[in-house]
């Protein structure tokens, strides 16, 4: 797969498929711009090297019709400020505009089209929408991680018409990082996994039980481990229709050899929303009535040690509700204790990244992936479609 420094850059006009996939505000500017500024050092680059620039995006589900919430035109505003440069905003992504703001820019501009869901031909990985896309580009440019799970046209189909392709900086560091940590790790390897339910989460730890040497699961999906292993949880939510599929898997783990951490105690309550009552409790004797929604002090400790161990760290899913400050401990514990490691760490998915900005603690882990579903695939072992196509371009 050929990256920026791969290729020649000079004079070309490049296509830059980018994730603009931001919250706006009740005054429709932008609220998180981690995603923008991930790519900035692609669209310098681009920039620098005196292309004529066309950034293509999507924004939310407007479902192939023209929704104008859903236009990227703040975004093209607030693309301008962190650039110092002002930014074209073009308001289609095909034909006749498109077209025309080609024609107009200059070499070292760029242009930000419209949103590429507004036409039904991107998810349904259309070839004439993606021939449409790909007029008069010298070089497609895939900077969008966080979409190539995804079989669409402007991160799939679209390589059948462009000369050349290579992918951004920023999704060439999500893989990088994918095989630095699990593909040709420092040993001993920790997966840390959380979240609410086993069976989303199923096949990212059946995948990467042979690749690690310790595996610390928590959230409410341990509920299902603990109550397949005969321990009680109380009124705690358990996926019963999975507890075969984590007694098979517990097996496994034993059969290779890979260290497995479940909680021993946890703060329990008798609902989410009865913070006031939240409390301490061992997992060998949890009130029925009670059920669990954060991992306990003794659990922390033992996780913590376990990561100590590590020299690579892997992170995806809290340990409990942590929107609730009553149960918000564990998963801040947690993090802390991956942001102080100091071998590679890595964490990724939205509740992940989410607990790591709420506690301050985004630009302590080594790497944290923008990526969403997409970094949950690469952990199934799935292959993405977008990169699959980047390696297939020019063969």
């Amino acid at each position: 797969m050929k990256t920026l420094d791969d290729v020649n850059l000079e004079k070309k006009v490049v296509f830059l498929r980018a994730d603009f996939n931001v919250p706006l505000d009740e005054n429709r500017r932008v609220a998180d711009d981690t995603r923008i500024k991930a790519t900035l050092p692609t669209i310098e680059r681009i920039l620098q090297s005196g292309a004529k620039l066309l950034v293509a995006s999507h924004l939310g589900r407007p479902k192939g019709k023209v929704v104008p919430e859903l236009s990227l035109k703040p975004v093209a505003d607030h693309l301008s400020g962190l650039l110092g440069n002002s930014v074209l905003f073009v308001e289609d992504c095909v034909g006749e505009k498109r077209n025309e703001a080609l024609s107009k820019l200059k070499h070292g501009d760029l242009a930000l089209l419209e949103n590429l869901r507004f036409h039904e031909g991107e998810t349904k990985n259309d070839p004439e929408f993606a021939r449409s896309l790909a007029e008069g580009v010298d070089l497609y440019v895939n900077d969008a991680f966080a979409v190539s799970h995804r079989a669409h046209a402007s991160v799939h189909a679209i390589i059948e018409y462009v000369p050349e392709c290579a992918a951004g900086y920023q999704l060439y560091k999500e893989l990088d990082y994918y095989h630095r940590a699990l593909e040709t790790p420092e040993r001993p390897v920790a997966i840390v996994i959380g979240g609410a339910k086993v069976s989303t989460k199923i096949g990212v730890l059946e995948n990467l039980l042979s690749r690690c040497n310790i595996m610390i699961i928590g959230g409410a999906m341990a509920n299902t481990f603990m109550k397949a292993l005969g321990r009680p949880v109380g009124a705690s939510q358990v996926e019963d229709d999975y507890i075969e599929t984590a007694r098979e898997f517990l097996k496994r783990a034993q059969e290779l050899g890979v260290e497995v951490h479940l909680p021993v105690d946890a703060v329990a309550a008798p609902s989410i929303d009865a913070e006031a009552e939240a409390m301490e409790v061992s997992l060998d004797n949890i009130p029925e009535n009670l059920a669990i929604f954060d991992v306990g002090p003794r659990t922390v400790e033992l996780f913590r040690e376990a990561i100590e161990k590590a020299s690579t760290v892997v992170w995806n899913g809290p340990m409990g509700v942590f929107e609730k400050p009553a149960f918000a401990r564990g998963t801040m514990e947690l993090a802390k204790a991956i942001a102080e490691h100091k071998g590679l760490t890595v964490a990724g998915g939205g509740d992940t990244v989410s607990a790591l900005n709420e506690f301050g603690l985004y630009d302590k882990v080594g790497y944290v992936s923008t990526g969403g579903g997409a970094f949950l695939e690469l952990l199934e072992g799935k292959a993405l479609p977008g990169v699959e196509a980047l390696e297939r371009c020019g063969k």
